[in-house]
């Protein structure tokens, strides 16, 4: 009987014009992929901290914040970008209904006001219809850019627990040293891990706040109640951070595996006159030093899916080179499997701050220089409007150039992959303005499919990817097909962790 359902599909099918899948060989494969498709992650930030990106101002109305957020991954999209790195909380506070923490005052203008709906939901639930990785940005010790704690709401947990909190420069922190902060930070951040399709966790450079001048960092208390074992409050202070970095990643994983948990730390870990394992730098701030963060450490300890150092400077810069912290971060993760992306200083493009920046070419040389890195898996962008905008064509450049193909962001080591995904099934059909995929799932579930086009028997090239529906299957229109030119589709399934697995081949078609 099943033979005979079998036949009847496929006299169905091709009923409909359809052209059935023929598996790919592996021979095939090899020829009709070549040569093979590098793969980067190509990212992008969007902060919420001062109404930097997204909510571009607080209170607006909700139809507002959503449009502005799918203008802001539509143009994702166009530069082919396949990541975005949002925050969701920016200041202990959340842009999503939490148990835990307040409301955002970024995005209600009131901190605690329920805005009526869940922004993470949507966020995310957009991010993956574009097939963008959606990783959520979090801060994990700042509580507000101003110092009056009477300020926030009368729920934040800073003023219900006013010994967590520490006051400096103009603003308030939650202290580190303290045990419980540990972890309450990492029962807000593991929250939204198990309630959120989030593909990543994600911190940047803020952990002890940067120093400011002529200040001390008063953690007194804390560290006689809790220091004992450490008379260098330094180095207490930097276990206090690693404490919190090693416990969050094992909760993350024990909670979802496919769940990456990245950094993005400033770029420098120690100066070489400092340390002669150092980079040969001269900043005027060391996150080994400075803000307690041994970035390094956990690389080697492997608490990080990846790092992402904030290379924010021009090529030759005397302080901290480009090239030279390019060499240092990428020797640093060879052979760890802790993989490297690049932050990318897009706000600078055409400022006056140095004649670097006001070259066109600036950019794209850096792009240049470390992409041919080995251990270099990609750029991210600070920050979205700064690549949108277009500063010295540099938008066009990454659509029309640069990035001119779609990209597979590279399998992580540190994510399961469950068995390589099988070769799904296909066809294609004439559709109006275009080729239609249609194409069906065998074998493990997939996060999303890739979608190759070759002429005849030449190579074949990434059209685009497309993200699995809830059955598991997608739909792809080829727009881009030329009338009488005949084309052959394959397809793969790539998994959560990017791991792809073999195509799926159809039989020709002509436009």
């Amino acid at each position: 009987m099943g033979w005979r359902r079998t036949l009847t599909a496929l006299l169905g099918t091709l009923a409909m014009g359809a052209v059935l899948v023929i598996p790919a060989s592996a021979a095939d494969q090899d020829a009709a992929l070549c040569p093979a498709p590098k793969k980067s992650l190509r990212g992008l930030w969007l902060a919420s901290v001062g109404n930097i990106n997204w909510p571009s101002a607080p209170g607006q109305p909700a139809e507002q914040v959503r449009a502005e957020y799918r203008g802001l991954l539509d143009g994702a999209r166009r530069i082919r970008a396949n990541a975005v790195f949002v925050q969701v909380r920016p200041t202990a506070d959340a842009l999503y209904p939490s148990e835990f923490e307040p409301w955002s005052h970024w995005l209600t203008g009131e901190q605690g006001k329920d805005p009526g709906w869940d922004p993470l939901a949507f966020a995310v639930r957009e991010a993956h219809a574009r097939n963008l990785e959606f990783h959520a940005w979090f801060n994990p010790y700042r509580v507000s850019k101003q110092g009056d704690i009477t300020k926030l709401a009368p729920n934040h947990p800073a003023r219900l627990h006013p010994e967590w909190v520490l006051k400096y420069g103009d603003g308030l922190y939650y202290n580190p040293g303290v045990p419980e902060v540990r972890a309450f930070v990492e029962k807000v951040i593991v929250d939204v891990v198990r309630r959120y399709d989030i593909d990543g966790v994600h911190f940047d450079d803020y952990f002890y706040p940067y120093p400011v001048a002529g200040q001390q960092l008063d953690d007194e208390r804390a560290y006689k109640e809790h220091g004992a074992g450490f008379p260098n409050r330094a180095d207490w202070r930097r276990d206090n951070v690693d404490r919190l970095v090693s416990g969050l990643a094992a909760k993350i994983k024990a909670a979802k595996p496919w769940v990456t948990f990245g950094v993005s730390p400033f770029a420098v870990w120690r100066n070489g006159k400092t340390d002669s394992s150092g980079s040969d730098t001269a900043a005027g701030i060391e996150t080994y030093d400075d803000l307690y963060a041994d970035t390094r450490k956990w690389i080697r300890q492997r608490w990080i899916d990846y790092v992402a150092p904030q290379t924010y400077w021009h090529i030759g810069f005397p302080a901290a080179d480009y090239v030279k912290l390019v060499d240092w971060w990428s020797r640093e993760v060879r052979g760890t499997g802790v993989a490297l992306y690049l932050g990318q200083a897009a706000y600078r493009i055409g400022s006056a701050t140095s004649p670097q920046w006001t070259d066109p070419e600036e950019m794209p040389r850096q792009l240049r220089l470390s992409s041919a890195v080995p251990e270099v898996g990609g750029h991210i962008y600070f920050q979205v409007h700064s690549v949108l905008a277009n500063p010295l064509g540099f938008r066009d450049r990454l659509s029309d150039d640069i990035y001119r193909t779609p990209s597979l962001v590279p399998p992580r080591s540190a994510v399961p992959g469950w068995g390589r995904p099988w070769a799904p099934t296909a066809f294609v059909a004439r559709a109006d303005g275009g080729h239609q995929v249609r194409i069906r799932p065998t074998g493990l579930p997939s996060a999303y499919y890739a979608v190759y086009r070759t002429e005849r028997r030449g190579c074949a090239t990434m059209l685009d990817t497309v993200r699995a529906d809830a059955n598991g299957g997608a739909v792809f229109v080829d727009r881009s097909a030329r009338p009488g030119v005949t084309y052959t589709y394959l397809v793969t399934a790539v998994d959560r962790g990017h791991h792809e697995g073999p195509a799926g081949k159809t039989r020709p078609i002509t436009a």
